[in-house]
């Protein structure tokens, strides 16, 4: 959607407006001044969510931590110790744990964003902002959470690394821009789905269902090293999993990861991304017929 001011030269069938909101031209056009615009609305809708998450719990924020720290336990006791998975010789909870920490991030930004029409349908109903903000919300407000998971697996980075266990290497430099491409894919599976869930009600069932089936298609509980190669030559199209090799390898020391790999997920990313703005802005403008 996009805000046009109207001036005097311009037809104007009711004078007393002065202000008409008009669908955006171009499907691909993503609103960067409207964005900083409402920027403000952009802080609040992150601040909700953030404080939404723990609001009326016991223990609070501390629930950030309690959620990766069982999970890698479990993951350790089930896959670690009775399935005998490979963790490529890094230690098996903090392989887990970046696992786990990487894949949260991103499984949040993908679940969230698919629904954001229908869980948000009461509030387009009633106030023009640009749509684009509320998908924008749920990647910084996940992102929020992602830093703070982020401190408990760089401490036990740093004691492994303390005890010898690991060696991070310079790769973990990229870091950021690889959590900026998971962000980024999170975001366009999402507004890609969101058109589906906004018509059809059931596929927010089959999101959930397909989300946990791509996460063992993606190397977080085992090590791309150790699939069949005719399984990995397959399992490479996944454009999630150079991005959690490379983190690994970076933070670790553990795992596989070759530019052009690297290359392809970020190519793949943006070609993502394009085509799921072009499809956002075209649902946003009859959203509120279909919700």
């Amino acid at each position: 959607m996009g805000v046009q001011q109207v001036t005097d030269d311009e037809p104007n069938d009711d004078s007393s407006w002065d202000l008409i909101i008009r669908p955006s031209a171009s499907l691909v056009s993503l609103p960067l001044a409207e964005i900083w615009r409402y920027r403000d609305l952009l802080y609040l809708f992150t601040r909700r969510d953030i404080v939404a998450f723990y609001k009326q719990t016991i223990l609070g924020p501390l629930w950030f931590f309690i959620q990766p720290i069982f999970t890698t336990l479990i993951y350790v006791l089930v896959f670690g110790n009775i399935a005998g998975l490979s963790t490529d010789g890094a230690p098996q909870v903090a392989f887990y744990l970046c696992g786990i920490t990487f894949w949260n991030y991103f499984a949040d930004c993908f679940n969230k964003t698919a629904t954001v029409f229908k869980d948000n349908a009461h509030v387009f109903g009633k106030v023009y902002f640009p749509r684009i903000i509320m998908p924008l919300s749920i990647v910084l407000s996940n992102l929020v959470r992602f830093g703070i998971q982020s401190c408990l697996l760089l401490l036990c980075i740093a004691w492994y690394d303390a005890t010898g266990e690991i060696q991070p290497n310079r790769y973990a430099l990229l870091i950021p821009a690889l959590v900026a491409a998971m962000a980024t894919l999170g975001l366009a599976m999402g507004m890609l789905f969101s058109a589906m869930t906004t018509k059809y009600r059931d596929m927010a069932f089959l999101l959930q269902f397909g989300v946990q089936l791509l996460m063992y298609a993606t190397p977080v509980i085992y090590p791309s090293s150790e699939m069949p190669e005719r399984v990995a030559s397959i399992l490479s199209w996944n454009p999630l999993a150079p991005i959690f090799e490379a983190a690994r390898y970076g933070l670790l020391g553990a795992g596989n990861v070759t530019a052009g790999s690297i290359g392809y997920s970020i190519t793949f990313t943006l070609i993502a991304f394009v085509a799921s703005t072009a499809v956002f802005n075209r649902v946003q403008r009859t959203v509120m017929d279909t919700v």
